[in-house]
């Protein structure tokens, strides 16, 4: 992990390159977490995060599913649905500035049964199915993304 200071600098200047996991159920439900921070604060969003530099994608996905779903799966469990541009007015600080992300979306179905969900990123979780997703307000027009193609 950088800095913060560094981290700052460096969403100020350059895109993020991130893993969006769109987790299903058994049922076909998808996963969402009400965002602690910004940017997208206060919206539902699927769980993912950054990929950290000289981390290659497939370890960035078990320490990722790790951090974000409380269990290790392997990017092989996966399919990859493609890259998305997010881009938000707002960043983790509060300065003035705005954030780039180029999300990789990775569809995974899971057993409900093995998640530990964390409250560091997301303090609330909910399982919706899509056509309820797409209808809600409070879903984040870029998690929505993942269900539009």
């Amino acid at each position: 992990m950088l800095p913060f200071n560094t981290f700052k600098t460096v969403i100020e200047n350059a895109p993020l390159i991130s893993i969006d996991l769109i987790v299903y159920n058994q049922k076909g439900e998808v996963l969402l977490g009400k965002r602690n921070n910004r940017p997208a604060q206060g919206y539902w969003f699927v769980p993912g995060g950054r990929i950290q530099k000289d981390e290659p994608m497939a370890m960035a996905f078990r320490r990722l599913t790790l951090n974000e779903l409380g269990a290790e799966f392997c990017i092989s469990q996966a399919d990859f649905i493609g890259h998305f541009e997010h881009f938000y007015a707002d960043n983790v600080s509060t300065e003035k500035f705005s954030t780039h992300y180029i999300a990789l979306g990775y569809k995974i179905v899971i057993d409900t049964s093995v998640l530990v969900l964390p409250v560091e990123q997301h303090n609330l979780y909910q399982w919706l199915d899509i056509n309820s997703l797409l209808a809600h307000d409070s879903v984040h027009q870029h998690s929505k993304w993942y269900f539009n193609k």
